[in-house]
């Protein structure tokens, strides 16, 4: 446990507004991203975020895994942004010794599914690298769904969520384009299955960035194969290789299984997604190997 993580509630609070408004004032001597984990949600991203936390020359947003901004926050203005990071100044030694440039970064996992912020991100960092991170679908539908109901979003059992989805999102995503200021709550908390698209929201992320800055790994390979996985995304990211001490599974969210017939209805749904993601990586997706 870190200091940070044993303060009270109230003191971290105010410890982000201060900082939050601290960097807003100081906003042009402050280290943007150079890369952004986008998500997905429930993919495993907060278990990736500690692994690249442990690497020397890869630091976060102050107080921070996500901004937001690109999403829920983009009202508040660029500089609002910029503050949640660490002064130039200051990275070079926070380094620990190891040879290369410091980089920052964040992980919002909303971003990769919010109708608006690819463009938003291209817009103000054309060049940032932008790393996604999946999970078989069906498993992260169903985890989604618990994390929902755990947190007082969802109140229907999980079948009849799967049923409500259209109705829920239907025309949310055209709205949000339509008015930057308007956020869905069904968009964000109960789009179970549509955010397992993925391919088609990587498709929308290749709108506005070439392929050469989009890297997409699988939650499957990363836990059973953590070196490796996580060696292509140092490479990725132009860093020399340092391993964390270990790798770590968080935010799990153990529960009774999810029921067979609802599993079989989702893995029909999602395979001819599956195989427009294989055409995205140029194989097939861990979880259908």
């Amino acid at each position: 446990m870190t200091i940070r993580s044993s303060m009270p509630h109230p003191v971290k609070t105010a410890g982000r507004v201060l900082s939050v408004g601290v960097g807003s004032a100081t906003a042009s001597h402050r280290q943007l991203p150079t890369f952004i984990l986008v998500g997905a949600q429930r993919a495993g991203t907060t278990s990736l975020f500690r692994a690249l936390m442990a690497h020397p020359l890869i630091h976060s947003a102050n107080y921070h895994k996500g901004v937001n901004y690109f999403d829920v926050n983009y009202q508040r203005g660029f500089d609002w942004y910029q503050g949640h990071f660490p002064l130039r100044a200051s990275l070079k030694a926070r380094s620990r010794g190891v040879e290369g440039d410091p980089i920052t970064f964040e992980a919002s996992g909303y971003y990769m599914f919010h109708p608006c912020a690819p463009a938003r991100m291209a817009e103000h960092l054309p060049d940032v690298r932008v790393l996604a991170m999946l999970r078989d679908p069906v498993e992260r539908a169903w985890s989604a769904y618990k994390h929902e109901h755990a947190r007082g979003f969802e109140t229907e059992e999980f079948e009849r969520a799967l049923d409500l989805e259209d109705e829920r999102l239907e025309g949310q995503a055209e709205r949000m384009l339509a008015d930057p200021l308007y956020q869905s709550s069904s968009h964000r908390h109960h789009a179970y299955v549509r955010r397992g698209h993925y391919a088609e929201q990587l498709a929308r992320i290749g709108e506005h960035f070439p392929r050469e800055q989009v890297h997409a790994v699988e939650s499957e390979s990363f836990f059973e194969h953590p070196e490796q996985t996580f060696a292509g995304i140092l490479d990725f990211l132009g860093l020399p290789v340092v391993m964390p001490d270990r790798f770590d599974r968080w935010n799990g969210r153990p529960s009774a299984p999810m029921a067979a017939t609802t599993r079989a209805r989702l893995r029909e749904h999602f395979a001819p997604h599956d195989d427009a993601l294989g055409d995205f990586l140029g194989r097939r997706p861990a979880w259908t190997t």
